[in-house]
Formats: structure tokens, sequence, C-alpha cells
């Protein structure tokens, strides 16, 4: 793909076979650095990500991308949505070095530049870009890396196993790193249980978590359901050309073996003790299952719930028990996490801690493992 092209620079051109010209892959900077964009030739996506204008954004928690080389320096160049102008719910990045979070920040400037990794000799590196907060907020796009490295970048091996993980507030990671008070400066999807536990059975994950939704609500614009099928739902729009409320995400970029979907918390506030509601949730689930169905035909689905209020539990094991009996689709299960312990700590506004995300992560793990065999 086109890119501007600084002075000085020389030119590395690849030839496409389909094209009848040349196009620049990368470009070779005059001092040995090389500049390269998040394109899937140089870099692994994480999550559900979209390339524009030579930018890979970034909206849904967790969704990044990953790359490494052998050389001296790294440079990462990160883009701000409309967002990134105004005074809150900047999208917050980390940036990590072989597994190092070296960059924590938050995208307050339509364009940050950030020297990650420099040495004196060449050197073995992995570099992930991670977005730590939630989609609805804001969005991110990695704009440019730039290299001083032996042979470009290249992008991470994927893993074997991949998990899907659909949620809300909890999933996100919301205000896990501030008891009193919430904004995107504290919500790390790095701390949450969905996270940790695809960390610790080292499979490609992807998120689709939104704070406040379930699958039924008062407000339908708070009913999850109805954005699974896009990239992600923000109000952060993107060089005014992509919105991505309106663009469908492809399916067949991330086919996972496991889907874990932790939604009730929120539903419970709408539904109370209100049997009909109650039903109400049960048969909507039941719906949702088959639309996230319709979409991963060979996945297993693990339905979860219980970190901040199990309450409609039994609902969720009913809703699991009347799909399979519609369907005939036996490839699911439920699990009930344990209620978050005060002694543990709390994030903002009676959210779990990382504590408690770590016991959450750990059951979870346990689970996976034994429906699995993993």
């Amino acid at each position: 793909m086109p890119v501007d092209i600084p002075a000085g620079a020389t030119l590395k051109l690849q030839h496409d076979a389909g094209d009848t010209g040349w196009n620049v892959d990368y470009i070779i900077l005059a001092q040995g650095d090389q500049l390269f964009r998040a394109e899937e030739d140089f870099v692994k996506p994480i999550g559900r990500t979209a390339f524009l204008d030579d930018t890979l954004w970034l909206a849904q928690s967790g969704s990044g991308a990953e790359f490494e080389f052998r050389g001296k320096k790294a440079e990462i160049t990160l883009k701000g949505d409309h967002i990134a102008l105004g005074e809150t719910n900047h999208a917050r990045i980390g940036i990590y070095v072989n597994g190092e979070r070296v960059i924590d920040d938050v995208l307050n400037e339509p364009l940050k530049t950030y020297t990650v990794f420099e040495s004196d000799s060449d050197e073995d590196v992995v570099i992930q870009i991670i977005k730590l907060s939630e989609a609805a907020m804001s969005t991110a796009g990695i704009h440019e890396i730039r290299v001083n490295a032996v042979d470009g970048i290249q992008p991470t091996q994927g893993s074997v196993r991949k998990i899907e993980f659909i949620g809300d507030s909890i999933t996100a990671g919301y205000g896990v790193d501030d008891e009193e008070h919430f904004s995107t400066a504290t919500e790390d999807v790095t701390k949450t249980y969905a996270y940790k536990t695809a960390a610790a059975l080292q499979a490609d994950y992807s998120i689709v978590a939104y704070s406040g939704y379930g699958i039924v609500a008062e407000n339908e614009s708070s009913m999850l359901p109805k954005y699974y099928d896009i990239i992600a739902k923000s109000f952060g729009r993107i060089d005014g050309n992509l919105d991505v409320n309106n663009s469908p995400w492809d399916f067949n970029k991330f086919v996972p073996d496991l889907i874990v979907i932790n939604l009730g918390t929120n539903d419970y506030s709408y539904t109370g003790d209100d049997p009909e509601k109650q039903a109400e949730y049960r048969d909507a689930y039941v719906e949702f299952l088959k639309q996230v169905r319709s979409h991963n035909a060979d996945a297993h689905l693990m339905l979860t719930l219980g970190i901040m209020g199990d309450n409609l539990f039994p609902m969720v094991e009913e809703a699991a028990a009347a799909y399979s009996n519609e369907t005939g689709d036996t490839n699911i299960s439920v699990m009930k996490f344990d209620v978050q312990s005060v002694e543990d700590g709390l994030g903002a506004h009676w959210h779990p801690s990382e504590t408690t995300h770590s016991k959450a992560a750990d059951k979870l793990i346990d689970k996976i493992k034994e429906v699995m065999n993993w």
C-alpha cells in the first residue's frame, strides 16, 4: 500500500503479480531505519481490527497487533480518533516489549510517537500493542512502525487455540485500577479474567465487551446482541471515513475454538426477581446463542455468570438446556463463577479487583481444560 515518502528515503519495491505495476512494500530510510504499516504481512492482528488509510484501527478491549524483529530500535506512532481532541474518554494503550509493559498512556493527541526499544546491538524483540480501554468510549490506530532491524518485521506466530470472550464491564476491566472513580485511564483489560485465561492457556483471543450492556434491557441500545455482528459500537469516529458501528465484522478473520459468554449482571437490573422478565432474559439468551452459532459453526459455547452476582444463573442453565433441546446442538456448557468478596478489594462502582479477576480466571481455566481437553 502506498505511504508518504520521507525526504532522503529509498524504497524497497515489490511487484504484485496480480497488478500491472510496482507497489511500495515498505520504506527504507536513509539512516538504516525501515518504516512499516501495521498490515497483516507484517503484524499479527489481535481481536477485531480494521485497516483504513494506512492505519490499523482498534476499538474492542484487548484489540491490537503483535510483531517480532531482530534489531536495535523500534518506534510506534499511534493515531487518535476525534475523541483524542476532547477532554475525557481517551483510548488507553499499553505497549509491551518482550512481555514487559513499557508504555501505558492515553491518546489525547491526534498523533503520538513512542520509542519503545533501543539497544546498541541487535536483539530479538517481540512487540505487542494492546488497547486497554473499551470500545464504546473511543478508538485508536496503529499508524506507523519504524524499526532499525536486520530483516524488517514479521507477524508473530498464531496459536492453535483461539477463544472469543463476550461480556460486559467485568470483561472490559471497568475501573479495575481505581476503587473510587471510573475513567478510561483506569480500565485495563489485561487485568481481567478473560485476558488472564487466554494468557495462561497460550490462546489467541478476541473480546467483545461493553459496560452496562446485556441480553435484555429497558433500552434496546444497551442490548449486546444488536452489536455482535459489527466490528464495534463506539462513539469514536475514525478519520471521518470509518464508522465501526456500521462496519460488519468478518467472522472468517478469527475462528474461535471456544466462546465464553459472561452476560447477565446488567440484565438483573432489568429483570430483578420478576419471573416474567427473567423468562424474557432466558428466551432472548436462546436467540443470542443461535446468532453466535450462525457465525461460529464449530466453537464450544461456554455460558458463565456470577462474579458480581449469580441471581440469573438458573436462567443461564435454562437457556443452555432450551437451546440444546430446540436446536439439537450439545456443544455447550455452563459454569458459575464465585461471587466476589469485599476482602479481595474492589474496583470502581463495586466492580471486581484484579485479585477477584485472577480467582475467576483460575476457575475458568480449570473448566476449559476439562471441557476442551487443553
